[in-house]
């Protein structure tokens, strides 16, 4: 009987990050497209028009370096841009300013929780491109171009192949996310299109002897893979997709799709395509092209770049804390849970918040209790300072005093104190109550609850066994 293959996913990212500078990445124009009346935001540089050239924008060039830099990649001490060429509607000069083999950022990594290591191939600099808009007029489909968007500062982030499954590709891209909003470069807003996610999937053929002992390896290592198996000889991309839910579902169709291909003893085809969320499956769009097909060669209208240590110094200066980092801390620091932990670092806003507030209720208030409260959602953080909160929170604890064991342990010893005053109790003398609260928020220093302590009193006064 003829033994089954056993699969091994094969998955790599391409992230595209839309920068919020001002400007846009070549031109003066304003980059801010979101619901802006259509090519209001444009010049001859970002239109393509004849003779006119490029100048390059520095902040945006830092901010992609710092975004290599949370990704713990190296900087190019050299790099350069070049011209991607393809026809498009979208694209007005008939090539898109990018990076080739000089990217400013290479050889990274990202941690996941359970310690696999994911590799970062590069971190590059280019424009983006125009939009099309798809529309009915006069009772005519047509597609409109607008030009708002072309040129907007656009970082590519691109992994190795090192992803088994997706939950692990869900993992990263959320962490992703939050590491580019800690730095304050994106809003990373898929909704507004400032990340969009594209997946590069296939799968290996593994005999089921093998299977084990290679995932098993795998989970240590990813770079041993080359050592282990056969890569496959072509590859899927899945381009534009708007949600981190929908990459699992793509994953997930895509997955299935490709082995029963391969169970006829057939290979996929190399192949662009794209995923729609209505019918929950992936279309072909084009044959993939490879890097040949765009021609690249060195922008010829901007120099080179070069940096050096002093420059690299200063952009390390300006790395704030990031969620990574801050995860660790809660959790070891303030023994939070994961899930209050990844809550904090889901908005840097609502971190610092966090960071405040344990700061401003220092050795009076416990990070747990405010880290529960800013989960729970009982107040609106953005409209109480830290120092209030924990000034109301004081207030709180003077009222309230302390939690109902506490409190019936000082009652109980107050009874135990005083058999005389309880024998009048039982004896029907229920004025004597007094007598006992008095005592309690003596014992208490008027922190108890006076309403509360008459109700633990009353129940313990009457329990069978005293």
């Amino acid at each position: 009987m003829k033994q089954m293959n056993t699969y091994l996913p094969i998955i790599g990212l391409e992230i595209h990050v839309e920068l919020k500078t001002a400007s846009k990445m070549f031109c003066g124009c304003d980059a801010h497209h979101f619901r802006v009346e259509p090519n209001t935001h444009t010049c001859p540089v970002c239109l393509g028009l004849p003779g006119a050239l490029p100048v390059p924008n520095q902040k945006a060039i830092e901010w992609c370096q710092l975004i290599g830099l949370a990704l713990n990649c190296q900087l190019a001490k050299q790099s350069k841009f070049d011209r991607k060429n393809y026809f498009y509607p979208d694209l007005a000069k008939g090539y898109q300013i990018s990076q080739y083999d000089q990217p400013l950022c290479f050889k990274g990594s990202y941690e996941l929780l359970d310690g696999k290591k994911i590799g970062i191939t590069r971190v590059h600099m280019e424009e983006d491109t125009g939009k099309n808009v798809h529309k009915t007029i006069n009772g005519k489909k047509m597609t409109l171009v607008d030009f708002n968007r072309c040129g907007v500062p656009l970082v590519e982030i691109v992994t190795e192949p090192d992803f088994r499954n997706e939950q692990d590709v869900d993992e990263f891209l959320k962490g992703l996310q939050k590491i580019i909003r800690f730095l304050g470069v994106s809003d990373a807003d898929m909704e507004k299109g400032s990340m969009r996610l594209e997946v590069n999937l296939s799968l290996a053929k593994i005999h089921p002897e093998r299977a084990g002992r290679v995932e098993g390896s795998l989970n240590h290592n990813n770079k041993s893979l080359n050592a282990k198996i056969n890569l496959p000889n072509y590859k899927v991309e899945v381009k534009n997709i708007n949600s981190f839910r929908y990459v699992q579902k793509a994953i997930t169709y895509e997955l299935k799709r490709q082995t029963e291909i391969l169970d006829k003893g057939e290979t996929p085809a190399q192949e662009t395509r794209g995923y729609q969320e209505d019918v929950d499956k992936t279309i072909s769009q084009r044959s993939k092209e490879d890097a040949q097909d765009y021609r690249y060669f060195p922008e010829p209208d901007i120099p080179p770049m070069e940096f050096d240590d002093s420059d690299f110094a200063k952009l390390k200066d300006q790395l704030p804390e990031l969620p990574q980092a801050k995860q660790k801390k809660y959790q070891k620091e303030y023994n939070l849970d994961l899930q209050t932990v990844s809550y904090l670092t889901d908005n840097p806003a609502l971190s610092d918040y966090f960071d405040n507030a344990v700061v401003a209720g220092s050795k009076i208030i416990k990070p747990s209790k405010i880290a529960n409260l800013l989960k729970n959602g009982k107040f609106d953080w953005l409209k109480v300072s830290p120092q209030q909160l924990i000034n109301d929170l004081t207030q709180t604890l003077n009222q309230k005093g302390m939690d109902e064991n506490e409190l019936e342990q000082i009652i109980q010893k107050v009874i135990t104190d005083n058999p005389d005053v309880v024998a009048k109790y039982k004896a029907g003398k229920i004025e004597v109550l007094g007598f006992f609260i008095g005592q309690i928020m003596r014992e208490t220093k008027g922190k108890a609850d006076a309403s509360k302590v008459k109700l633990l009193l009353t129940k313990l006064l009457q329990s069978p066994k005293l």
